[in-house]
């Protein structure tokens, strides 16, 4: 680099006039080698560079001098660039805890922060007192429904955040101690349904780990086009008869050969399902369904009891083709006896061409997700999902593909083992089965032309609200039939080996009063088909007949 020097000789000094000299390369070149080992020569070294280069030392001592003040500028630039960017980032982090601090979550009723005048003595005792109230109408109801008086409560201690208020059964048990009926209306498993997953999950996936994933994702989806795209050499149909294409577990090995995979523990076994249909929703509608989680959660309340995206990876064209989010999602049937099934897996979309799409999912290994005390048996999805075709007659063509690696840590009981064995709880054919019941409810909300009113004079805005009410009560029932750890279920007696099992929570639902609810459960066999008890509880004639 070139410094000039102006040098002022004395028949110039009076006019005060500069002469700019300029160093040649080789001079610039032995400078730069001596200020990397001395930046501050002294005397002597100047008056030697001085006859090697043929500059006087005054041209010398300049050059230094501005090397060492531009060096300084220069370090002082990087000092403020990496300031600026610590400060970016700290007020990054000041803003992510102002959010997460406005969005906090009591850990102990899973409510929103209390505020700190709720403490105040006479809120307090409106509170027991209201308290009180709805544990005497719980009391009531669980006496009505067992047929046997409840026995007094025992005392409530004041401020006991961690004591658990139980009912005993009269008759039931011993009869000092007989079974409690937890009704813990502040632990942040009695809140609720199905919005919190019963784990810590990230926030979001680090940098260095998005391209693996990314690639994770693509491997995965090409693995799904092959398989639903596979003949009878992949599938073979299942005995009964509703003839389910079941995977061909040796010859997915053979094909999709990776490492370690045709090696399984005793206690792990595969489910692989295969079934198409036509569905009522355009090929752009199911895409959005698939990719938001809420609208998920809410066309397949009998399957998904929770869902929820946990980041969103690649935003692809308009939310849909090339986008890639990560989600959480657990899985049940609708019975406190059956375990969930928690899965964290990356969702890739993809149109492959003009009407056609896919929808791949496979799941992702997270420490969080396994690495929580009394967690369910493990779930692994691998690449699973569906082909989406448009129909011109407002249709699509679905093939739903769903593959997952099970383990067998926890005894299913009788009544659901050939179901969850054999695949049909969470196969394709229930998924499918789900989809197209929830595109038809959509349809209903959808009709364009309907009369003003209908025989019974409903307005179509009646109808639609009654439709969202129906939407509600359903996904409200079905989650409260999960076996979720969110859920306490205590088990009474009962009939059968299943039992009576029991649940209190305080009610979240924005459209109903805040209070107690109630909630008890049993599963029994009966030797008619399907059909016909659903025909026969439907039928307000019949249905009076159940004892």
């Amino acid at each position: 680099m070139d410094f000039g020097d102006d040098v002022m000789d004395g028949s110039d000094a009076q006019h005060r006039k500069k002469r700019y000299h300029r160093h040649t390369p080789r001079q610039i070149q032995q400078l730069e080698a001596m200020f990397k080992e001395c930046p501050h020569p002294d005397e002597n070294q100047r008056m030697q560079l001085s006859r090697e280069l043929g500059l006087e030392p005054r041209q010398i001592k300049f050059w230094f001098q501005n090397r060492r003040t531009q060096m300084k500028a220069q370090h002082e630039r990087q000092d403020n660039c990496f300031l600026r960017a610590e400060n970016d980032k700290i007020r990054c982090e000041n803003i992510a805890m102002r959010e997460a601090l406005r969005n906090v979550i009591c850990p102990t009723c899973g409510g929103p922060p209390v505020a700190d005048d709720y403490f105040d003595e006479q809120k307090l005792r409106m509170e027991n007192a209201r308290l009180k109230e709805e544990l005497d109408r719980v009391s009531s109801l669980t006496s009505k429904y067992l047929g046997r008086p409840f026995t007094q409560l025992p005392p409530v201690q004041p401020l006991s955040m961690s004591s658990s208020l139980d009912l005993s059964v009269g008759g039931l048990g011993s009869p000092a101690l007989g079974p409690s009926l937890d009704l813990d209306l502040l632990s942040g498993g009695s809140s609720g349904y199905g919005h919190h997953p019963a784990f810590h999950l990230p926030t979001a996936v680090p940098e260095m780990e998005r391209p693996m994933m990314a690639e994770m994702a693509t491997r995965a989806m090409d693995e799904l086009i092959r398989m639903a795209q596979a003949g009878d050499q992949l599938w073979a149909r299942a005995a009964g008869p509703d003839g389910r294409e079941v995977l061909n577990v040796d010859t997915y090995d053979s094909i999709f050969s990776k490492p370690g995979s045709s090696f399984r523990g005793p206690d792990v076994h595969v489910e692989g399902s295969r079934d198409s249909g036509l569905v009522f929703m355009s090929a752009i509608g199911l895409v959005d369904m698939f990719m938001d989680s809420s609208k998920w959660m809410e066309f397949f309340p009998a399957i998904v009891s929770n869902a929820r995206t946990i980041d969103v990876l690649v935003n692809g064209m308009a939310g849909r083709s090339g986008s890639l989010v990560l989600m959480y999602e657990e899985l049940h049937v609708m019975s406190p006896v059956v375990p969930t099934r928690e899965l964290c897996f990356l969702r890739y979309c993809r149109q492959i061409e003009h009407g056609l799409w896919a929808i791949a999912d496979v799941s992702v290994d997270l420490q969080p997700c396994d690495a929580r005390f009394g967690a369910p048996p493990r779930s692994c999805r691998l690449p699973s999902g569906c082909l989406i075709a448009d129909m011109a007659n407002g249709y699509s063509k679905v093939t739903w593909v769903e593959h997952m690696e099970v383990e067998d840590r926890v005894p299913i009981h009788l009544l659901y083992r050939d179901l969850i064995l054999s695949g049909a709880a969470f196969g394709a054919h229930r998924w499918l089965a789900a989809l197209q019941r929830a595109c038809e409810r959509c349809a209903c909300l959808a009709t364009a032309g309907m009369p003003p009113r209908d025989i019974a004079g409903v307005t179509p805005e009646g109808n639609r609200s009654m439709m969202k009410l129906s939407q509600r009560m359903v996904s409200g029932f079905c989650a409260s039939l999960s076996a979720s750890q969110l859920h306490r279920w205590t088990t009474l007696s009962g009939p059968n080996d299943v039992g009576v099992r029991v649940m209190v929570h305080r009610s979240t639902d924005p459209g109903q009063p805040s209070g107690v609810v109630l909630s008890a459960a049993t599963s029994i066999w009966l030797p008619v088909p399907c059909d016909r008890v659903f025909a026969f509880i439907c039928d307000e004639n019949t249905r009076s007949q159940v004892p």
